[in-house]
């Protein structure tokens, strides 16, 4: 946000007569309930936050103990210009330090232990692969050009593998990507397209991950408890154990308007009746929806049931083609799944094992986590991390944790010989053992120290399904009078979802509309029309290969700007 934004705005008329009805507690809720006070001026005790679960944060988990384990389901990567994350914590208190923001206590952390990958895969049973460059083709390289200058609309459902060279998708680049970013090849590629124009400015760090940013602790503790605290502290209301099964939808001469909300609170069915006064926010989708756990002696199920969230985006869509398509993204398990664990570790057998192959020791909230190591020939496609540590503040000294998860849960392993999706936690940590080195008569003595809990997510990348415009519904569908659809299945020009950053921004989109804000919604970064950033993304791909760009950058560009100050940018 540039600094001629950066203001108070004005109460706006009438604002102490309405009510906020948020449908799900994960960031996009929060925020959208923090934006409301912040720059809306509603107090807290008129907004609702309902939610099925037991504890907010939706996505953002985590929880447990050293005795029965830690649990995260998936962690996140965030960089500099997440602006509107950024924006929101800016102004959130920090838990750790009185008198500090979150944001300046997150950025203090980042630039004492700035992020940086030693070691990004490893292959043949612990060889370390020290290949820095993308081993991209020059067609690779000019399929890869034109992906980024293609329009959305011509891109329609393709997937990555329809539209690029088979070759392709045995590259370094497309091993990395789909490691830090759970791409499958059956992913929409117009998805992908995204991901390339938003973040072309960090390609030149995708072999080391450098540029990225990551918590001091688990994205639970770091992010969602403050701004949780902040809110109870400001009088939000929430409402756990309480699902939403539908909403009453007024469409009448174009007009669309929630009438009511059906919930149901432990067990019992209510009515809350709304007027167009009042504001519903509904993250519609779940990514996390029907996870189950495992332990060291049981897999988690794979459960198929038609989930709550799911249910009620269903129950919406049916009312007009405006709230969007949820079938597109939640009918096809077996391309949406993938499985998780977390291993809990006392004692120093599995630390010393884990560091030497980071090359980095993990000093007490001084080393980053340097990101995930992935195992190029692993059958089951699986990275490791060990994010900074401690990872939970009740996490002892002589403790490690860290996180793993596979693309391929339906393979067999290449040490144990079953489908991911049917191994104990116990299994899953051998088969991480075997890819690291370590001998099967060795194997136990590391077992004994740990504690792993699976996670199986039926829907973890389902916001990467192939879709085509109004699949997925507008922030505020055409027509809405007080409904807003907030998270990673609401469409956002431009901008791209398995962020952080995408459920922010629907929040403040949402919540300006409503309440006619007179200040801008942060802009994407647009580092895709930065010629620095271009140049720079070229020679990553390859600097002896002529693609597009780079024609483009040495025929046109470098002779406009020859002999004049602008020569060197390129």
């Amino acid at each position: 946000m540039n600094n001629y934004q950066n203001i108070t705005p004005r109460k706006p008329e009438g604002i102490e007569n309405k009510r906020a009805f948020l449908i799900g507690s994960g960031i996009g809720s929060l925020a959208a309930a923090e934006y409301l006070m912040r720059d809306g001026h509603m107090k807290g005790e008129q907004i609702t936050i309902f939610e099925q679960a037991s504890l907010s944060g939706g996505a953002m988990d985590g929880e447990g103990n050293p005795e029965d384990g830690f649990i995260v389901r998936g962690g996140r990567e965030m960089e500099e210009h997440y602006e509107c994350l950024w924006d929101l914590y800016g102004k959130v208190p920090s838990i750790e330090e009185e008198g500090r923001t979150v944001l300046e206590e997150f950025k203090e952390l980042n630039d004492a232990d700035p992020n940086f990958s030693n070691v990004r895969a490893i292959s043949n049973k612990g060889e370390k692969y020290r290949k820095t460059d993308l081993g991209l083709s020059e067609k690779n390289s000019k399929e890869l050009t034109k992906l980024l200058l293609t329009k959305e609309e011509d891109l329609g459902a393709q997937t990555v593998e329809e539209y690029f060279d088979a070759s392709f998708l045995g590259t370094d680049m497309w091993l990395y990507w789909r490691s830090m970013f759970a791409f499958e090849p059956w992913h929409s590629v117009l998805e992908m397209k995204r991901y390339m124009q938003r973040f072309i400015h960090l390609m030149p760090g995708m072999s080391t991950m450098r540029s990225l940013l990551f918590t001091k602790y688990n994205q639970y503790d770091s992010l969602i408890l403050p701004l949780k605290n902040l809110l109870e502290a400001k009088g939000v209301k929430f409402q756990y154990s309480t699902t939403v099964t539908d909403l009453d939808i007024d469409i009448k001469d174009g007009k669309k308007t929630v009438t009511s909300i059906h919930i149901t609170e432990n067990g019992k069915d209510e009515v809350v009746n709304t007027t167009s006064n009042d504001f519903v926010f509904f993250t519609n989708g779940s990514m996390t929806e029907n996870s189950t756990l495992g332990d060291m002696d049981t897999a988690p199920i794979l459960d198929t049931s038609e989930g709550a969230v799911w249910k009620l985006w269903k129950n919406i869509a049916a009312k007009d083609k405006a709230f969007g398509k949820p079938e597109v993204f939640c009918s096809d398990i077996d391309k949406t799944k993938w499985e998780s664990y977390t291993i809990t570790a006392k004692g120093p057998k599995m630390r010393e094992l884990l560091e030497g192959f980071a090359e980095r020791k993990f000093l007490p909230h001084k080393t980053a986590t340097g990101g995930i190591i992935t195992i190029k020939d692993s059958n089951w496609l699986l990275s490791v991390t060990v994010n900074r540590q401690p990872q939970f503040k009740n996490q002892p000294a002589d403790y490690t944790v860290a996180w793993a998860y596979a693309l391929f849960p339906d393979n067999k392993g290449d040490f144990i010989d079953k489908k991911m999706s049917d191994c104990s936690g116990r299994e899953l940590l051998q088969e991480l053992l075997y890819h690291l080195g370590i001998a099967e008569t060795d194997m136990q003595a590391y077992v004994d120290e740990c504690v792993v809990i699976p996670a199986m997510m039926p829907y973890i990348t389902s916001q990467f399904m192939p879709r085509v415009k109004g699949d997925r519904p507008e922030v505020i569908p055409e027509g809405s009078e007080n409904l807003a659809f907030l998270g990673q299945f609401c469409e956002i020009e431009d901008d791209c979802v398995f962020t952080v950053e995408y459920s922010v921004r629907s929040a403040i989109m949402a919540v300006y509309h409503f309440l006619n804000i007179e200040k801008n919604v942060p802009e994407i970064y647009a580092s895709q029309y930065d010629i620095r950033a271009l140049s720079a993304a070229t020679k990553t791909m390859k600097s002896d290969h002529q693609g597009i760009v780079k024609n483009l950058i040495e025929s046109v560009v470098k002779k406009k700007l020859a002999n004049t100050t602008f020569e060197n940018l390129v």
